[in-house]
Parts: C-alpha cells; structure tokens; sequence
C-alpha cells in the first residue's frame, strides 16, 4: 500500500518542482528589471492621464503584449480599451471676503463641475469654519461629500495639509458627461485665513473644458475548456507626472506604485502564455487613471459581466519587503473569500507566505482597482508587500528605481505564478464576495 500512496506524491512533488523550474526560465531577473527600469523611467514623465508619458507607457506595454503573443480582447482589433472624460482645468479663480480680494495661494476648490460658477453669502450654502480640533481630512471628507456651494475657513494649523490638498487639486477635475448635464452646481471654496468669521463673501470661478481619451492596455489568452470563466491579471500604469521640485528632481516616476505592479502583471502574461495550458480565459490589464479615481477598472468591469470573473489578481506596490519579511505578501480582503488560502495551498512546500491586510484602517480593499468588481461580488483581491503606514516614498518623486528591492518582486511574482495554478486551470473556484448594496 505504501507505494501506491507515494508513487502519486513524487509525481505531485516532480511536478511542483517543474513549474518552479519553468518559472525560473521564464520569468527571470534581467526580464523583470527591463520592465520596470522602463515604466519607471524619467521618459515616462511620471505617467500621469493624459500626459504624454502615460501614451508613451501605454505603447511599451502594447509592445510587450504584442510580443508575448496575447490577443486582443473579445471584440477589440487592439490592446488598448479607449473611452473618454472631460477634463475640467482652473482658468481664474477670485474670493473676495468682507470687501478684501483673496490671494489665489490662499484658496482651495474642490468638486466644482461648472465651467463658468458664481455664488455668494445670498444664493450659496454659507460659510463654515475647519474645528482646529479635529483632523483636516475628516472634515474636508464630509464636506466634500456635502456637495454644497460653501465657503470655509480654514485655520493656519492646516497649512501643511491645505497646500497637500491644493497641490493635489490643482490640476482639475475628471468628469463624465452626466456631471456636466447635472443641475447640481457644488463647489467647496476653501480659504487658508485668521479670521474666523464672513459677513459677505463673493466668489467667482472660471474653467476650461476639454474632452479627452483615456485607455486601459488589456489582452487575453482565451481558455482550452472554461472560455466563459475569466480570470483577470491587473496592475495600473499611471501615476502623478510632474510635481513640486525636491532638489533637482520634479518626475514622480512611481516605480513602486505602480510600475512594479504593471510588471507582475507582464511577466505573469508571458509566463502563462509559455505554458499555454490554462483551462479559464486569462485577461490581462494594465489599468489607466487610477490615482484620480480608478476611473479605468470602473470602465474595464462595465464591459463584461461580473458574474463570469472567477477571480482577480490586483497587483499594487510588491517593489517592497513587508511588514511580514521576505517572501511573503498581504491580500486585501483576505476574510471576505478564500481567495488567500487557495493561493497558500498551492504554495504549500515554497517559503513564500500570503497574509491578511495588516492595514485595516487604511481601507485598501476599497481603495485600489479590484473595488469596483469586488463590490459587484467578485473575489477581487489586491496583493502587496508595502508597509503603507511608514512608506516616505509613496506619492513622492523619490519612489524611483533604485529605491526598491528586485529580488522582493522578482519573489512575489514567481509565488503568483504558482499560486494562481489551480484557479487558471479551473480546478479552484474561490468563494464570492457578498454585492456592496447601495
């Protein structure tokens, strides 16, 4: 009896140590390198939407695709997925206070979507002053969501978070075309002052409109037998562009976030298209304008349905150990499926571990590009590495190439590959995640 029950066992064990083989030729560190050195590069410009460097990005990853042998996806003559916003720019902007015009770097306007508003003490919402007690995002989050045409005074302790913000808002808005139809007109007209109190007010707001493409760069390689089950592969490819100067330097090259990402996302693409043996459809994308507001997964998972997504590997940030050490990652979400430990099976014998997001106050499972499809009942995950509570590189112009750790992402790509086996194959199906109701 014994040997019948260890002959399957070396065959198991022959096997695993084959695929790990595979992956070593196939996914190997001068690859991986090349990808993420050119994503991340200062030609790339930062990769923000609708920069010229995030077309440049879009065209590499095309290249890569192309190479790699994936097809486009099901109807689509390319890889890219292209729809379009409008993109609402700051012309002029005058507050005026108790008679005394307002400095423009004093002022912060968020969530108007007009291009041409006006309103005062007399057909506005008022004004309200920040409680210095309080935090600025708590309270900026809760006005923002108001959506009212209100002035607010905002103390000098908030200096430091409102110039974040006003950087951050500076560029505009992102709009669809409903927003513009909307009879709503809200506008949150902040104003860094010591006064604490507004007789009158007036404020006067002027902006261009533009209409603009963005794409998603998205390929597949179709299923042997489950075509209908799709299993989708993700990472998004933009990023912030250009920013204030810190020394000599004003390109937020986001090689962490998220060109390590996007490059999991390649080599996993040519990995499974070497083996060629997946059972479920592989979709494989690289997302477009996520930092303004993941406006690429929403429009990608309005083209399918979600009830033929068996799963989704997000990839964000693994340029990074992890809180937990090396070879080991975190999956957000990690109670709502089992999701995390159908990969830590198939991981069984490796050193490599999957854990629970230790970041639970940061919200991350809602906050990346898996959340639209999770939200519709897909096992959505996102995978990452980064210590999101003490990284002083995210959102800066210092997570360039030379900051991150090769052999960490070179680590959590090859345990995807392997993980992810027995979902690509159809032999797992992971749980559903209850639907986010309204």
């Amino acid at each position: 009896m014994m040997k019948y029950f260890l002959y399957p066992l070396m065959i198991a064990c022959a096997s695993g140590t084959a695929s790990a083989q595979q992956i070593d030729k196939i996914i190997t560190k001068p690859y991986v390198d090349r990808l993420i050195k050119t994503l991340s590069s200062d030609e790339m410009q930062g990769r923000a939407t609708f920069s010229p460097g995030i077309d440049k990005a879009a065209s590499f990853i095309e290249t890569e695709f192309k190479s790699i042998g994936l097809k486009p996806l099901k109807g689509a003559t390319g890889y890219r997925q292209t729809f379009y916003k409008y993109q609402l720019k700051p012309i002029a902007t005058e507050v005026s206070m108790n008679g005394k015009t307002i400095d423009a770097a004093q002022v912060l306007v968020s969530g108007n979507q007009s291009e041409v508003l006006e309103f005062d003490q007399n057909n506005g919402d008022g004004w309200i002053k920040l409680d210095p007690s309080k935090t600025f995002r708590e309270q900026y989050r809760a006005l923002a969501k108001a959506k009212k045409r209100q002035l607010v005074l905002v103390d000098e302790k908030f200096a430091g978070d409102f110039s974040q913000y006003k950087t951050y808002l500076s560029g505009g808005s992102t709009l669809d075309e409903k927003d513009l139809k909307s009879t709503q007109t809200a506008a949150l007209v902040m104003v860094l002052t010591t006064d604490t109190a507004v007789k009158t007010f007036h404020v006067s707001l002027k902006n261009s409109l533009k209409k603009l493409p963005l794409f998603n760069v998205a390929g597949m390689i179709p299923g042997k037998s489950k075509t209908a089950e799709l299993v989708v592969f993700s990472g998004h490819y933009d990023h912030l562009g250009i920013m204030p100067a810190v020394g000599q330097d004003s390109i937020a090259n986001g090689a962490d976030d998220d060109a390590s990402g996007t490059t999991a996302m390649i080599a996993l693409a040519k990995y499974y298209k070497k083996l060629n043996n997946n059972e479920r459809t592989l979709i494989f994308v690289a997302f477009t304008a996520e930092e303004i507001g993941g406006f690429g997964a929403r429009y990608f998972s309005e083209q399918l349905n979600p009830d033929d997504v068996v799963a989704m590997f997000n990839i964000e940030m693994i340029g990074k150990e992890s809180k937990f050490g090396k070879n080991a990652a975190f999956i957000t979400g990690y109670e709502k499926s089992d999701f995390g430990q159908i990969l830590q099976k198939n991981l069984k014998g490796t050193a490599f571990t999957f854990h629970p997001d230790p970041y639970l106050q940061q919200n991350l499972f809602y906050r990346s590009d898996n959340a639209t499809l999770a939200a519709l009942g897909v096992p959505a995950h996102t995978i990452s590495t980064d210590k999101i509570d003490i990284d002083p590189l995210y959102h800066t112009v210092k997570d360039e190439y030379s900051s991150l750790d090769t052999d960490n992402i070179l680590s959590t790509i090859k345990a995807l590959a392997l993980s992810a086996t027995t979902i690509v194959k159809g032999t797992d199906t992971p749980t559903r995640i209850p639907k986010l109701t309204n």
